[in-house]
């Protein structure tokens, strides 16, 4: 069974792990620490105790940016992408959030395809957003 929590100091390592498995420029332990502080929020999926996806927020007044989601390589395909989706906008509803936006790979299909499938808008491309390899970001919104 899945659970979703708010991710607390405890799951950084896990969290930093997961990091460094899904992005050719991974954030830093020390950057993840920032979604600890008022001004982000990041939720953990844990199975069994152990921690398997995260999605990280910052939010402003009332907008929200996903500015991470990465799912552990074994536990991807299984729905956890979803389920932190989903617990993301839910928490951003609860905290007043009325609109959140994303960038993801313009080559990533199947995470488009799940935010897609949840009611997430493609609004447009960001030329040249990411690096190793250099991509356009496609920019999706969605109200809440």
């Amino acid at each position: 069974m899945i659970a979703v929590t708010k991710m607390s100091r405890e799951h950084l390592s896990e969290v930093a792990a997961i990091e460094e498995m899904s992005f050719s420029v991974p954030w830093s332990a020390e950057s993840l620490e920032l979604m600890l502080t008022d001004q982000a929020s990041a939720l953990v999926a844990l199975e069994n105790g152990r921690v398997i996806g995260y999605v990280g927020m910052m939010c402003v007044l009332d907008e929200g940016q996903i500015i991470n989601v990465a799912v552990h390589p074994d536990a991807r395909r299984r729905g956890v992408g979803r389920t932190l989706m989903q617990a993301a906008e839910a928490y951003a509803k609860e905290r007043g959030i009325v609109f959140l936006s994303l960038e993801v790979r313009e080559s990533n299909i199947a995470a488009r395809s799940m935010y897609s499938s949840l009611g997430w808008v493609e609004q447009g491309i960001r030329k040249g957003f990411y690096s190793h390899p250099v991509e356009n970001a496609c920019v999706m919104t969605k109200s809440i």
